[in-house]
């Protein structure tokens, strides 16, 4: 198939959402489809190699200046080229433009006003670029934030369009009024012009369908999938340290301090002890009082030198630090439709603990490799305590994530979805 699938650039930060998009599309290129993965915004930052086309549309300068002058919103387009230069927005992206919540809704709104919005010069680019290409069969959008888009892309292509459901209603519901709701019924607004969505879980599913108001007959469960190589379970020495990791971005809704509180309960009223507690992920600007809070807690519990940050990591890094642990847990405040971090740590062997939260339970269900738990540090506890239970969930988990949770799976699935679309089928409401 030759297939259209946008992306959206995250600058800097490891982005779950880009890392699927970018393993699915190399999946689908190595099995012989022509795929154009197209960046918006930023390049895209991957931890494997990046199948992106150098081509960035809606650069990020380009669409701050336009949301906030006037004057940019007319400019010739041999101007915007300098600032929509890929150089340009890799600098741009090493450091932060200050964006307020007033000019993250006012920016959202305008996007998904698409041709009557700030950015209609630059979904002209985008389409004038598309009408000098060969046309494909089917055009993938990465979330709902993009489904302005949908229309006009339909309006040149004449092809079917679908959207991809994961997780955009975490940045919807941190939205001030009145963006939030004037966003949301925007969205929905545009659902009738998405031939099909494919959410990344069941619980994706059935939730957006109520707070978009997707009609469940569009939604086509497609589950994540990652790239397992390198991923194979290690040799790891046996010692008396038990180490419990968190792998996510370092930001409120994540939970590390909902982990860091689980790791004191357990230190000071169980013989819980001989651990360690590591850390890792992308952390933002914003976010750094965040993680120096955590820090300043922990030694106040006197345990910090128990606690580690490591940073953002790149693949082989994440592999070591995975492989490393006994347990990883990311008990965020949030229904989370995604789990990638569960879905790596099971492939290197590592048993997961997680909340019966969004996606969580379906995951941990399917792969094998982890406990469901009400209380965290309860199910910490009992791989503590139970080291042949630890290393049985392991075996279950690497196991179950390479039957339900591969890259090919994942390609296998929406292809699937795909190819009934650019048939004009319909494709069975199935969760693989």
């Amino acid at each position: 198939m030759k297939i259209l699938s946008i992306t959206a650039g995250a600058a800097s930060m490891y982005c779950g959402s880009c890392l699927r998009d970018n393993a699915l599309a190399s999946e689908l290129i190595s099995q012989g489809h022509d795929v154009v993965l197209l960046p918006l915004y930023t390049p895209t930052l991957t931890d494997e190699p990046n199948v992106s086309n150098p081509h960035v549309f809606f650069g990020g300068i380009s669409i701050y200046l336009a949301q906030k002058f006037p004057f940019f919103r007319r400019t010739p387009r041999f101007l915007d080229r300098l600032w929509d230069s890929r150089w340009a927005l890799r600098l741009a992206a090493r450091s932060s433009i200050p964006t307020s919540p007033k000019m993250l809704g006012e920016l959202t709104v305008s996007m998904l006003k698409g041709e009557s919005g700030y950015h209609a010069k630059e979904l002209a680019k985008l389409l004038d670029w598309l009408r000098h290409e060969p046309a494909p069969e089917l055009v993938s959008l990465p979330y709902t934030l993009l489904i302005a888009l949908a229309q006009p892309l339909k309006a040149v292509l004449r092809r079917p369009v679908c959207c991809t459901l994961q997780g955009e209603d975490l940045f919807l519901n941190g939205l001030e009024e009145p963006y939030r709701s004037q966003s949301l019924d925007l969205i929905r607004a545009h659902v009738r012009h998405v031939d099909a969505f494919l959410p990344v879980s069941e619980y994706c599913a059935a939730f957006m369908s109520d707070y978009l108001g997707i009609p469940r007959s569009k939604m086509h469960v497609t589950p994540l999938g990652i790239n397992l190589h390198g991923f194979e379970p290690g040799f790891k020495f046996k010692t008396n340290c038990f180490t419990v990791g968190f792998l996510a971005r370092v930001a409120p809704e994540k939970g590390l301090h909902n982990l860091c509180q689980a790791y004191r309960w357990l230190r000071q009223n169980t013989a819980f002890a001989g651990a360690t507690l590591e850390a890792a992920g992308y952390l933002a600007p914003e976010h750094v009082p965040y993680l120096r809070g955590i820090e300043k807690q922990m030694k106040e519990w006197g345990l910090g030198h128990e606690f580690q940050y490591r940073g953002a990591l790149d693949r082989q890094q994440k592999i070591e630090f995975l492989r490393n642990l006994d347990v990883l847990s990311v008990p965020g405040d949030y229904q989370e439709p995604k789990g990638i971090p569960l879905l790596e740590a099971m492939a290197v062997g590592v048993p997961v603990v997680q909340p019966r939260r969004g996606a969580f339970p379906e995951i941990v269900e399917r792969a094998g490799g982890g406990l469901i738990a009400d209380n965290i540090a309860e199910g910490i506890l009992a791989l503590w305590k139970d080291r042949s239970l630890a290393e049985e969930l392991g075996r279950k988990g690497a196991e179950g994530v390479r039957e339900h949770y591969s890259v090919a799976r994942m390609a296998a699935r929406t292809l699937e979805v795909y190819r009934s679309l650019a048939g004009g089928k319909t494709a069975a409401l199935s969760p693989s």
